[in-house]
């Protein structure tokens, strides 16, 4: 039997009513916030999206590069929108402020290290914490 209606590539799951939801949520905040905080955005909005929709919606949009994610010190993984190009966080532990910053030393540090073990094909991530000045105050 064929079919005449388009199908979407896996790697672009089709936009439910659930994942737009998802997406106009991310796009109303700037700085990372839990899947938990996002469903609870969703329902002081009036949007009927489960938690575990959240979640798997989040996942997906992380492996799509369409959000970035952050692992907090305690292991959360929080979300937001962000830059397409490769950089790094600053995070102030206690407000959560998220600076966006490049280290070229820490990328050449990287290729070297995997070049002296053999390594190809590697990526990397790096959150440092620290207090903000506004809360240093």
């Amino acid at each position: 039997m064929t079919s005449t209606e388009p199908t979407q590539p896996e790697s672009q799951p089709r936009p439910t009513r659930q994942r737009l939801a998802v997406a106009k949520a991310l796009d109303s905040f700037e700085g990372f916030r839990s899947a938990q905080q996002i469903h609870a955005l969703l329902t002081e909005s009036g949007e009927q999206v489960g938690l575990a929709t959240v979640y798997r919606s989040l996942q997906r949009m992380a492996e799509a590069d369409e959000v970035d994610t952050l692992r907090t010190e305690e292991g959360e993984v929080t979300y937001r929108r962000c830059s397409d190009s490769h950089h790094h966080h600053l995070v102030c532990r206690s407000c959560g402020a998220t600076v966006e910053i490049e280290g070229p030393t820490v990328e050449r540090w990287t290729e070297k290290v995997s070049r002296e073990h053999g390594f190809s094909d590697v990526s990397h991530t790096l959150e440092i914490f620290g207090t903000c000045a506004t809360c240093a105050r």
